[in-house]
Formats: structure tokens, sequence, C-alpha cells
């Protein structure tokens, strides 16, 4: 790791700020820190998982006091651009994609493909049953609709688990569908091309939680990891509710993006 330059940091360490030179702006100490070590991430000087120096050596470094390194790393950590280990360190985090997997009603499968990302999907169960009342409820079926499709999958992204989905559709919008070998197929291209339906409008929500360890396994990573539970109904052209999902989403590999209008 090369010596940081930063300007004027070595001699205004006793300074709330220093003037940068490019704009005439004057930062505090420990913003320059933080834009030089994202600097130095950036360039690929620092790589994912690299050990960032010892709190003590970048004092020593840019001659600065440990609350203005400690300041610094603290706002790293929060961005997600960096990662501490108790006892050990800090680490450069993993760059995590942007995801327009909540924010659209397409499927999150095609923005990632034409980012030019390969997505891959592994079956884990596809089956014709009845409802639950929640689902019965969310879809708006009735009285005469005693049957959903289930269709229950991990999506992977460049060959790493991303997020497991569990699909519950409107048996009598899509019948033969249960029965079509939907492992790796898109489902959004299925309805619209099998069945004439297109997704318009959809309603979402989001919540925090830990991962047991069923879906951790699922998704490799440590059971009580922090994950996104996602739940979404979604309207087709004619204003029906077609389909409910039920979404475990990792977090350390992509951000989700919302677009609002």
């Amino acid at each position: 790791m090369t010596k940081p330059q930063l300007p004027d940091i070595a001699g205004a360490a006793n300074s709330d700020a220093v003037s940068r030179s490019d704009d005439n702006l004057r930062l505090p100490l420990w913003a320059q820190l933080k834009v030089w070590l994202m600097t130095q991430i950036a360039s690929g000087e620092l790589p994912p998982h690299t050990q960032l120096p010892s709190e003590a050596d970048l004092c020593r470094r840019f001659g600065v006091s440990r609350t203005v390194v400690r300041e610094a790393l603290k706002q790293l950590v929060m961005e997600q651009r960096i990662y501490k280990m108790q006892g050990k360190g800090s680490f450069v985090s993993e760059p995590r994609t942007d995801q327009d997997f909540v924010g659209s009603t397409m499927s999150f499968t095609s923005d990632l493909q034409r980012s030019g990302h390969i997505v891959t999907r592994q079956l884990l169960n596809q089956c014709l049953r009845q409802p639950t009342d929640e689902e019965t409820r969310l879809l708006q079926l009735t009285d005469d609709e005693a049957e959903v499709v289930e269709i229950d999958r991990v999506l992977f992204v460049d060959g790493e688990p991303r997020t497991r989905v569990t699909a519950v559709l409107r048996a009598s919008a899509v019948p033969g569908l249960a029965a079509t070998p939907m492992g790796n197929r898109s489902l959004y291209q299925t309805l619209q091309q099998r069945y004439g339906i297109v997704l318009k409008k959809a309603e979402r929500w989001v919540s925090a939680a830990n991962s047991d360890a069923d879906t951790a396994s699922l998704l490799n990573i440590e059971p009580g990891s922090a994950i996104l539970n996602i739940q979404s109904v979604s309207t087709d052209q004619n204003g029906r509710r077609i389909e409910l999902y039920f979404a475990q989403h990792r977090t350390d590999k992509s951000r989700l993006h919302f677009f609002i209008k």
C-alpha cells in the first residue's frame, strides 16, 4: 500500500478542516482520509477482503489522531465499503450490484441479464395445492377457486445463490402451469408467451430478518446472517391479482434499487 497523499493533511493534524486545491472546499480530516481510502478501493489498489492498515498505522501515515481515523472508518462501514471483524481489524467489502428487484414490476432477472450477469435457477418445489387463508386474501380468490400453483426456486447470479423466491399463482389463470417444467425458465416470460399475461402493477412489502439454518444453507451464508424478506402481489393488464411471491434475499452481494415516481 503506497503512502497516502492528501492535501496538507499532515500539517493540519490539529485543525478541524483543510483546504482542497481542486474545488476550494474545506473538508474535515476524517473526510479526506475517507476519500483517499475510497479511491484506493475503487482503483483496485485495495481489492475485496484486503485488510486495511491498523488504526495506529493510519494515524502515523497521516499524522492525525485516532479520533479522525475512527470516524473515517465508521463512515466507510456505514456505507458498506468496508467491514470489521472482531479482534482482526477492517477489511474491504466485496462490491455489490444494484438490483432492481423491488422497485420495478419487471422481473429482476431481466435487469441483471441486461447488465451482463448470468442468472440461473434451481427448482425446489413445483405443485398444485390448496391456498392458505392469507393467499386467498392477497390474491382475492373467489369461492370457486380452490387451487394455486406454487413454484419454489433459488435464483443464482453468476453462479452464486442470491434469492429464494416462492411464487404462488392463481391456478385458474394459468392452467397446466403446475406440470410445465420451470426449472430454469423465466416465469414472467412463460406467463406472457403461454397465457398472454403481462404483469402491470405490483405492491410489495420489505422487512429485515436473520436467516434460519435452512435459508442459510440454500443461500450459502452463515445462519443468522442478515436477509431481506420481500412479499409481493402482482396484477395483470386486466386488473386481476395473478402472482403472490415470498422472497428471501441475501444482502451481502447486492443492494435493492427503488425508483420512485
